[in-house]
């Protein structure tokens, strides 16, 4: 006999002892049918906690006797609390536990049954039904016998229990007499929830009855019609529905023969979904309320039936009835035979994920609800912020008008029966690919896309955020915020900031040269920059000249209308800092921003280019315009008392009657002091000049990050520095940036000479970048620039005298991995909230990437890195 085991749960062997149970489960092991850390032992649990499996306590005399029965019932009693606890942990970890001990008595039985049903996992009965006659010959061999008295015990309990353990709960029993124990093999059977994705599964969210669309997705998905009106994929692709095939759309009929069609010849799967139970179990004759657009699918479907022959009909409701009760609670799709993605309608925990049950069901139908609210609508609970097991959830159920990325969840129901979209996710790829409504099937007031609208711009709920908090990205990293860092940035942002609507980014602090240069008398030089890349494997780069300015966002409206729609002001835009605070004054940042405006129109930017809006990342020159009081506080002041201090030791040194070797050293130190002192007030002074009016303002914008249709850091670099090129050529506020590509060795050297040359004019330096906007090496995020500062701009940063050996050498021992890491988190959180709001997310989604950058940005770090 074969005993088919499920891939995960509780085998329960039952009967007497010397039924056979454990030479059975050693002879499954010796076949490689089970494995030996899969059998949960009594007696081996005995001899574990107690060093012997059994106590003889009836040939003692009547006192002897009842001290060893209280010792062998605290021993099996301490046994079975640890075997219950090992077998609860495998249960937790969905796997298999063969359980050998007798479990004659009704209560032994039902606690794992209740075990089973706490973690969601099968139980299977194995019953022994052996001869008496043979139980006590076998016992009589044993070298510790139970004793005649108990097998005969033993026996007559399980004939009396035997006869109820089906009507227990098992979800599968097996009777096992000894002819059968002899020939019965275990049989281990595929997880019935496991996809091997490896040739590529696209998962669909709910589709609702759009047929049209859906033939439209999966032709843009590669897929093309074949004999018997199949879609089939050239590489051997499958497709995987969410559910909710069905309901409010016009074709739901035509979608469910469509589905059933393609799951029935293995070319596609199909999850189990609220509206697909509830019209399964309509078909299946119970009182069901029909509501929500499932009414029309039951009208669609009694119309078809009626035109059928009574038994045709019959045959037919009953095979869309299981094919609907049939399909699972959720899908895990495998790459290289590990479990790395899920598929659910509504969402799951991760203590479901794999197993199976009621409870399971419903979660996976309906989400994680809370009772409904004033107009009869599910209150749902975020059941994704618990998710954390590493595995990526694909869900729908919940509309919103773009795919929904919270911790390693995404959300692909973008409501095409609404008039939004059908949306697919590609996996192996990790590719969102949709296509749009034909029309807004559901004629319904509640539209839950333009509701998700109304609510987007609702200011973000200070509580999720003050105790700390993580962020996952699209690129499925995690960016955890502290909370000591999350206080003062929300205390920023509520009394400095420019309007939360118009905070959508905060650029990331840059990373200095990983390493001191090799040259003697340099801190930072090019050559170290260049190395960390190309180490990593990047072969063009491009060097930009830095301007030595104040860094800004500049986000600029076609108009006040298009202000109106994405983020609910009447404005041109804002210009603010990195710290998102205003740029200029009130005034000041109107006339440029209408300047800007104007400028733009008339090249008509926004109509070639069929955006809204427009996101820079930019320097603002001269470095007075923000810097002036830390110029005069500091620079001026410093370069003021050092060159007093100096030029007045010089004359007390000149003046001197010393001895003239000693004193000629000193002067020597005095006078390389004093020009030290001269060189650190130029630097300064060159990037500053008088401001009259807005045209002695410089801009010049490096990344062009947004347009309202697009995100643009798909482009290279180079692009980037090509359209600083074009605005330039549109407004006289925006100016050129100087930049070099780098390929071959021939470039570095001209990239370095040119460094060289400028650094030694005063400059303060360049940044070198990958020329690919967001670059890795083996799957690690690379550096997105590295900054390199000159010889005697570092004057201002280190000190006028860092040049000194002693100074220089100390400072060659920096440590500049906090930096990196910062630079890292900032610039993913950064790209994360551009995404988000050009998805057109809520504020407080976009706001959770903002806010973690001005966090991490009081994070202490080396301010002169």
């Amino acid at each position: 006999m074969n005993i088919k085991i499920p891939n995960a749960g509780i085998v329960l062997l039952i009967g007497p002892s010397n039924s056979g149970k454990s030479t059975f489960l050693l002879k499954m092991v010796d076949e490689r049918s089970i494995l030996k850390s899969e059998i949960a032992s009594s007696d081996e649990y005995r001899q574990m906690v107690g060093d012997t499996d059994f106590i003889h306590w009836q040939q003692h005399s009547p006192d002897e006797s009842e001290v060893l029965f209280q010792q062998y019932h605290q021993l099996s009693s301490e046994a079975f609390q640890l075997m219950d606890a090992a077998i609860e942990a495998r249960c937790r970890l969905n796997k298999t536990t063969f359980v050998d001990a007798t479990h004659l008595r009704d209560e032994d039985r039902k606690k794992y049954i209740l075990i089973a049903q706490k973690f969601h996992v099968p139980i299977t009965a194995v019953i022994l039904d052996i001869s008496e006659e043979t139980l006590l010959t076998r016992d009589s061999e044993r070298d510790q016998p139970r004793g005649k008295k108990r097998i005969k015990q033993q026996f007559q309990l399980f004939k009396k229990e035997k006869r109820t353990i089906k009507k227990e709960g098992f979800n599968k029993i097996y009777y096992l007499n000894e002819e059968a124990l002899d020939h019965a093999f275990i049989e281990r059977g595929k997880h019935p929830l496991y996809i091997e994705a490896d040739q590529g599964i696209d998962i669909i969210g709910d589709i609702h009855g759009c047929f049209n669309e859906m033939i439209a997705l999966l032709e843009k998905l590669g897929y093309e019609k074949k004999g018997d009106d199949l879609y089939t994929h050239p590489s051997g692709r499958k497709f995987l529905s969410l559910g909710d095939i069905m309901s409010r759309g016009p074709s739901s009929l035509m979608t469910i023969h469509f589905m059933m069609k393609h799951v029935d010849a293995g070319l596609a799967y199909m999850i189990d979904s609220n509206h697909g139970w509830k019209i399964a179990r309509w078909l299946d004759g119970r009182n069901v309320k029909l509501n929500h657009g499932d009414e029309k699918t039951a009208e669609e479907i009694d119309g078809w039936l009626s035109i059928l022959n009574p038994e045709t009909a019959q045959y037919e409701r009953r095979k869309i009835k299981e094919f609907l009760f049939n399909a699972p609670s959720h899908y895990i799709l495998t790459k290289n035979s590990l479990p790395v993605l899920v598929c659910a309608h509504a969402g799951i925990k991760d203590e479901f994920i794999g197993k199976q049950s009621k409870i399971i069901s419903d979660f996976c139908r309906y989400g994680d609800t809370d009772g409904f609210d004033e107009s009869g609508k599910p209150i749902r609970k975020d059941w994704f912020i618990h998710h954390g097991n590493g595995q990526l959830i694909i869900w729908g159920h919940d509309p919103k008008p773009q795919p929904l990325q919270i911790n390693h969840t995404i959300n692909i129901d973008q409501g095409v029966v609404f008039g939004g979209r059908l949306t697919s996710f590609r996996f192996p790829e990790k590719k969102l690919v949709s296509v749009p409504s034909l029309y807004n099937y559901a004629g319904t007031e509640n539209n839950p896309l333009i509701e998700w609208e109304k609510k987007r711009l609702d200011p973000p709920n200070i509580a999720n955020y003050i105790k700390g908090y993580t962020v996952q990205t699209e690129r499925m990293d995690k960016v955890k915020i502290h909370e000591d860092y999350v206080k003062p940035a929300i205390d920023l942002i509520s009394t400095s900031a420019v309007p939360l609507e118009q905070l959508v980014y905060i650029p990331p602090t840059m990373s200095p040269v990983p390493k001191p240069s090799k040259k003697a008398d340099f801190l930072e030089h090019p050559e170290e920059a260049i190395a960390y890349y190309r180490q990593n494997g990047i072969e063009t780069l491009i060097a930009e000249k830095k301007h030595m300015g104040s860094r800004a966002i500049l986000f600029i409206f076609k108009d006040e209308a298009a202000s109106m729609k994405y983020t609910g002001l009447h404005s041109l835009g804002t210009i603010y800092t990195r710290t998102g605070r205003p740029f200029f004054n009130k005034e000041t940042e109107e006339r440029v921003l209408k300047k800007l405006n104007k400028d733009l129109h008339k090249a008509a930017y926004f109509n070639k280019n069929k955006t809204d809006y427009l996101l820079l990342d930019a320097e603002i020159m001269p470095w007075n315009l923000k810097a002036k009081e830390l110029i005069n506080n500091q620079y001026e002041h410093v370069a003021k008392n050092a060159k007093l201090g100096r030029f007045y030791i010089k004359r007390q040194l000149e003046e001197s009657k010393i001895e003239h070797s000693i004193l000629a050293k000193w002067q020597v130190e005095n006078e390389t002091k004093i020009g030290n002192a001269k060189r650190f007030e130029t630097v300064y002074k060159k990037y500053c000049w008088e401001v009259f009016d807005i045209e002695n303002i410089q801009i010049a914008p490096f990344h062009l990050l947004a347009h309202s249709n697009e995100m643009l850091i798909h482009h290279p670099h180079e692009w980037h520095m090509k359209m600083n090129e074009v605005l330039s050529t549109i407004s006289s506020l925006f100016v050129q940036t100087e930049y070099k590509m780098i390929q071959t060795e021939a470039d570095e050297n001209d990239v370095i000479n040119w460094w060289e040359e400028m650094t030694a004019d005063g400059h303060e330096g360049i940044v070198i970048k990958p020329n690919k906007f967001i670059s890795e090496n083996k799957g690690k995020l690379l550096q997105p620039a590295i900054k390199v500062r000159g010889r005697t701009y570092l004057h201002i940063i280190y000190g006028m005298d860092y040049l000194l050996p002693n100074n220089l050498s100390r400072l060659k021992e920096r440590n500049v991995g906090k930096k990196q890491r910062l630079a890292l988190q900032e610039f993913t959180l950064g790209i994360e909230g551009i995404s988000r709001f050009v998805q057109k997310e809520t504020i407080e989604r976009v706001h959770e990437c903002v806010l973690g950058v001005l966090a991490l940005e009081s994070d202490p770090a080396d301010p002169r890195l």
